[in-house]
């Protein structure tokens, strides 16, 4: 038994020296596809922080464009708090993903990541927040959880609200919630992607089909919020009170991002309007190499 973990340490080990190597060597390309980015220079530089983002019902922009900028900024892994399925997965996927940076999203180990000063990741929505009916793009989906806010005041971490706009526009719902077919598939729902109460989303990408709608994504690092609190305040009144901030600046900043978007001549990867694409004010022409990041931290294999 101990020789089978040894083995898989080493070889998660060996796969996050991959998966970070490749980052660096992607960085050129992933510059031409001309993400727009701003908010880096906000971040702490001692990448000890709890980072709060809006999940899309792509699911992937996010959970990868969020660890990549901040580890392109600061040279850090996110370590990003995911579905307790994470635990009943097996094999080389699971280990790829610990490598990436994701653990099992409990109280208890995101407390230890933040007793280590690790850089945190949470979409406080779960996976309910990716399964996205008609109307509901760029909506949050927390249903008044706030545990989030209780981990990061606990630990005084600062909270950065991060918000993805592009993500809800690659496929779009053409079923809405509450309708026929959603009741009818909640049982079926919960057995597949393992949310209860919640039914099958119709889906189409570009036109009728399922493949992807070419959409540039937009995002964007808030102001870091101060979660400490102060002494003539009640624990449980705090709480909501860092939830509700937390919840409004990522909401504010979703809507500033759309309205960029709206703006935007580049925001179906026109590669003819490429040179026209919106960017952030005072953006840099190219992000930070390896060698010049500041504050910079080797990923561990362990947390």
């Amino acid at each position: 038994m101990i020789e089978s973990l040894t083995d898989r340490a080493r070889r998660v080990e060996v796969m996050q020296k991959a998966i970070f190597g490749l980052a660096d060597t992607l960085s050129p390309a992933v510059d031409l596809s001309r993400i727009y980015v701003d908010g880096l220079d906000g971040l702490p530089r001692d990448g000890r922080f709890l980072l709060v983002g809006n999940h899309t019902i792509s699911g992937w922009a996010e959970i990868v464009a969020i660890p990549y900028f901040v580890y392109r900024e600061l040279g850090t892994r996110v370590r990003g708090l995911a579905t307790r399925q994470l635990a009943d997965t097996g094999g080389l996927f699971r280990d790829a993903l610990e490598a990436a940076g994701a653990v099992v999203g409990d109280p208890e180990t995101g407390a230890d990541l933040m007793r280590q000063n690790e850089t945190v990741l949470v979409f406080p929505g779960g996976g309910r927040d990716m399964l996205k009916f008609k109307g509901e793009e760029y909506a949050l989906l927390w249903e008044g959880r706030s545990g989030f806010a209780r981990l990061a005041i606990a630990h005084e971490y600062p909270i950065v609200p991060v918000g993805l706009v592009g993500g809800d526009d690659v496929y779009r719902s053409f079923v809405e919630r509450g309708g026929t077919w959603e009741r009818m598939t909640r049982s079926l729902g919960q057995r597949l992607h393992g949310v209860s109460g919640v039914g099958l989303p119709l889906v189409r990408g570009l036109g009728p089909t399922l493949i992807p709608r070419p959409q540039r994504m937009y995002l964007r690092f808030g102001s870091p919020i101060d979660t400490s609190r102060p002494t003539e305040t009640d624990t449980a009144r705090w709480e909501l009170t860092i939830k509700e901030r937390t919840q409004i600046a990522l909401e504010t900043i979703l809507g500033d991002l759309q309205d960029v978007r709206a703006a935007d001549p580049f925001r179906h990867l026109n590669p003819l309007a490429w040179s026209t694409a919106r960017r952030p004010s005072g953006a840099r022409t190219t992000m930070p190499s390896s060698g010049s990041r500041r504050c910079r931290r080797t990923p561990h294999p362990t947390g």
